[in-house]
């Protein structure tokens, strides 16, 4: 495998927002926001993998369990928009694509079948990682807020990967025709507004090139977008709409973790070709 190419490196960015930073908890924070220009925001929920000391001593999953149905690299995705909101906690500590009720997983039901804790988790415990679920979504509001009035509309684009080999590393991928390539997730936007920013959104991911030939791309297959972007599209209706992005890991070994610098290469241009016609369209009302 080649390296990446330097815009692509994998390094977390600095906090650079005007904002409250988020607290930094066993040297890592809760989550970086970097400020930019435009109504676009990319976010990334599920790319950390960072958890706190106490959560960790009371995990039954290995790291490779977790890694697995994380959403590794999606903070490189983010990297197509200037303003950008990156969780660097794992969703085993808290899922913030989650209400907050069921945001801190209590067994195998809410984690694909994964027994995730070796005994019952405190109270002190839970309460810690329901505070991150509180300050993330205090900070996208406030975020958000600001697009609005700045913009007059914004638009989030809601940045994950999904599995595709769940039945073991050696088994045959699941069915691409139940499988696309991207997912988009449309199904928390009800306002008719947006569908002219969906429906380019989808033409421009569906026109760009991935290697030789065109991705493929279809709406509402395998996810229909979850809390965070039915949270953005109920609290902001008219002025912001989030739509979720899933891409398939054909970019990265989900079994191994080993990772395809080209081919994530490839997806990031991807995602990015489609920002200049979006920035157009919101910016031209």
């Amino acid at each position: 495998m080649s390296a990446l190419t330097p815009d692509l490196a994998i390094a977390d960015p600095q906090p650079t927002s005007t904002l409250p930073l988020a607290p930094v908890v066993d040297g890592t924070p809760w989550f970086t926001l970097e400020r930019g220009d435009g109504p676009l925001v990319a976010v990334a929920l599920h790319a950390g993998h960072a958890v706190r000391a106490e959560v960790g001593d009371l995990f039954a999953l290995s790291d490779e369990e977790r890694r697995r149905e994380e959403d590794a690299y999606t903070h490189v995705f983010t990297s197509i928009v200037p303003t950008r909101l990156i969780a660097h906690r794992s969703r085993f500590e808290v899922d913030l694509n989650r209400p907050l009720a069921d945001a801190v997983y209590r067994g195998p039901v809410e984690a694909w079948g994964l027994e995730v804790w070796r005994r019952a988790l405190p109270a002190t415990v839970r309460e810690g990682s329901l505070a991150i679920h509180d300050a993330f979504y205090r900070a996208a509001h406030t975020l958000l807020g600001d697009l609005a009035a700045r913009h007059g509309r914004f638009l989030v684009l809601d940045l994950h990967s999904y599995n595709h080999r769940r039945q073991g590393p050696g088994a045959p991928p699941e069915d691409p025709l139940a499988n696309p390539e991207i997912n988009l997730g449309t199904a928390t936007v009800h306002d008719d507004r947006w569908r002219p920013v969906i429906a380019r959104l989808t033409e421009a991911l569906r026109g760009a090139e991935y290697r030789d030939r065109r991705l493929d791309v279809r709406e509402n297959v395998r996810f229909l977008g979850g809390y965070f972007p039915r949270w953005v599209n109920e609290t902001f209706r008219e002025r912001g709409c989030c739509v979720a992005i899933e891409v398939k890991k054909f970019f990265v070994d989900e079994w191994s973790g080993e990772l395809d610098p080209l081919a994530l290469s490839a997806v990031v241009r991807v995602l990015a070709e489609a920002v200049p016609a979006l920035h157009e369209l919101l910016e031209g009302g």
